[in-house]
């Protein structure tokens, strides 16, 4: 495989705070990888340097010569004096010169001009530049091209931008979140059009149906080392494991070990031989595997016990709002009942956080109530994040709103002791927060909303920015939450999991009540399609979103190369076995035992390129049955 970026090396750190050291990694052509890590771990600073950004305290970046490289930063920093035009035009490549001198000819309505530039979009073919750059413009819907962009939301900048990097049709494109602040049509959209474009990737995502279709390449960063997974990400959630559970496994072994040698250690005389030597420089080896350890901590996002609920929670009836000719909700009525969790869905600017800020008193409506029962505590996580003064440092956020912090079993915990309880490590308290990485203000900005122990919580899009161990974590709070739960979310996997309602904006003000998840709502919604369309239903279909993008056919060459490789996996498991058991306590010579360490790593390696392989034939075969 060519190799399309080469990193070597790679180190920053800012101030006392190290966010990463020596990292080393490549990217090959045709390459899809996801880069996988906590807040706080550096990730977008990384892409920054990779992209030229920012610079490196140590470290080379190494791209192949005459790569064509395209950014999308997490927060992209626009002109807000161009139009929209001006910016998608400002491009320094030949198509978009010669684009642009056609349109200005439409515009001017010369047919000389208008006739010289469709030659010279004949010539440059330049044609196709321009359908691409429609389609991508339409899925993203961006269709006011003369409005200012200092005039647009911070989502609208951010659509602007990924519309932008597409349009150039880079070699290797480099995306930092770029499914924030896309709605799930616009996500689905985005995770076709890079499955099926020859571009090679580099991301940051927390989007985890989008990681599953989208990535053949999983890079983790873990305490400072680097793993990679030849899968998508389910087959690195699988490797993960295998590995954190190996990793505990020869830890254990190397502890029993080092017991023995300690003592022989301690009976040694100083005067030593060679082999006694030898000996000595083992023990130090097993002492430095035995000292690991694994980072098992992680956010507990359950602070106090949820007061209960009444009969009455929350009741909605006949709601209606409209901003001049635009209606995005008309008479909407709902009852809230206990533990009822509901995810909210629909196009960008339909309406989803309009009704979440009548809901919570930020905005009135043009009729109708919305009303809380005297038993509700409401939480209310906005998406535009959380709010703090200049100078402000971390600890001074949860002072603000207590001293002292009552958990659920009844702990009581210090200002200090709680920023502890959420992963801020002491070294971070008197943190400004404006210091803070993306999600680590966010995860600070959840203490802040539950730290008042509501019993209806309302999230408007919560796992942006958030690290996938974070949104796990949540999502099993959120699971067993005992209160309601309302939450805006373009995280499909997020809604999957943690909702059983969904309201669904259909347009013109109507919002929809449908009973189920996102999946079994997106299920039905195509299973209606298909219907309308005379399609056969009786057999049900995936989701457009979680179904495989290209099928082969299983040769009879590939029929040999699966039974082979079905039988080598075999062979080297009963190898791994065989040593796992030698490494249980058969062996106890220190020169044997890393002999056997060693070919274990090899195994595990082979194992991992042999089961990739193994998988995807797996796939072509069951495609083929289909």
């Amino acid at each position: 495989m060519i190799t399309y970026l080469q990193v070597e090396s790679l180190s920053k750190s800012f101030g006392d705070i190290v966010l990463f050291k020596d990292i080393t990694f490549s990217v090959g052509k045709d390459q899809k990888t996801a880069l996988i890590a906590k807040n706080g771990a550096g990730k977008s600073t990384m892409l920054d340097i990779i992209a030229r950004k920012q610079s490196a305290d140590t470290g080379s970046i190494v791209f192949k010569n005459d790569l064509k490289i395209g950014y999308l930063r997490q927060d992209p920093i626009l002109n807000d004096a161009l139009t929209v035009r001006q910016q998608i035009f400002s491009a320094d490549n030949k198509l978009s010169k010669v684009l642009q001198n056609y349109e200005n000819a439409i515009a001017s309505g010369d047919h000389n001009l208008i006739e010289k530039a469709q030659a010279e979009m004949d010539a440059a073919g330049a044609w196709k530049y321009e359908s691409d750059m429609k389609q991508i413009l339409g899925k993203l819907r961006i269709n006011d091209l003369d409005i200012q962009i200092g005039r647009l939301s911070g989502g609208q900048k951010k659509r602007i931008a990924l519309a932008d990097t597409l349009i150039e049709q880079p070699d290797f494109l480099i995306l930092d979140e770029p499914t924030n602040h896309l709605d799930t049509d616009m996500t689905e959209w985005l995770e076709n059009y890079l499955k099926t474009t020859s571009t090679t990737l580099l991301m940051v995502t927390h989007d985890r149906y989008f990681l599953d279709n989208v990535c053949d390449n999983i890079i983790e960063i873990d305490n400072n080392n680097i793993y990679t997974y030849s899968g998508n990400y389910s087959y690195y959630l699988n490797k993960r494991d295998e590995r954190l559970a190996n990793l505990a496994a020869n830890i254990d072994k190397a502890a029993n070990l080092l017991r023995k040698e300690s003592e022989w250690i301690s009976r040694m005389p100083k005067a030593r031989g060679g082999k006694a030597k030898y000996r000595i420089d083992s023990f130090y080896k097993l002492k430095e595997v035995a000292s690991q350890r694994i980072e098992n901590k992680k956010v507990d996002f359950t602070v106090g016990t949820v007061n209960r609920l009444g009969n009455k929670i929350l009741e909605i009836k006949n709601l209606c709002k409209s901003f001049g000719d635009k209606v995005l909700i008309k008479n909407f009525s709902y009852s809230f009942k206990k533990n009822d969790k509901i995810g909210i869905c629909g196009h960008n600017g339909c309406g989803k956080t309009t009704l979440l800020d009548i809901i919570t008193g930020k905005t009135q409506p043009d009729s109708g109530t919305a009303e809380f029962g005297d038993t509700v505590v409401p939480g209310y996580y906005r998406q535009k994040g959380i709010e703090y003064k200049d100078g402000q440092r971390v600890i001074d956020i949860i002072k603000d709103i207590a001293e002292v912090i009552i958990l659920g079993d009844g702990r009581k915990l210090s200002a200090s002791q709680f920023l502890e309880y959420f992963l801020f490590p002491t070294k971070m308290h008197y943190t400004l927060v404006e210091k803070l990485s993306g999600g680590e203000k966010r995860r600070l900005y959840l203490m802040t909303v539950l730290i008042r122990n509501p019993n209806f919580l309302i999230l408007d899009e919560p796992t942006n920015d958030l690290d996938i161990i974070t949104l796990n974590v949540l999502e099993d709070y959120l699971s067993c939450f005992a209160g309601c739960l309302l939450v805006v979310s373009h995280d499909r996997y997020f809604l999957d999991k943690v909702v059983d309602t969904m309201f669904v904006f259909e347009g013109d003000g109507q919002i929809k009540n449908f009973p189920g998840n996102y999946t079994v709502y997106v299920t039905q919604k195509e299973d209606e399609e298909r219907e309308k369309s005379g399609e056969d239903i009786s057999q049900p279909k995936t989701p457009t979103y979680q179904r495989e993008r290209r099928k082969k056919n299983f040769t009879y060459k590939l029929a040999q190369e699966y039974e082979a490789i079905t039988k080598e996996i075999a062979q080297l498991n009963e190898e791994k076995k065989e040593i796992e058991q030698k490494l249980s306590g058969e062996v106890t010579d220190i020169e044997e035992i890393s002999k056997l360490s060693e070919r274990m790593s090899q195994l595990t390696n082979l194992l991992d390129e042999k089961e990739t392989r193994w998988l995807e034939l797996e796939e072509i075969k069951d495609s083929d049955n289909e």
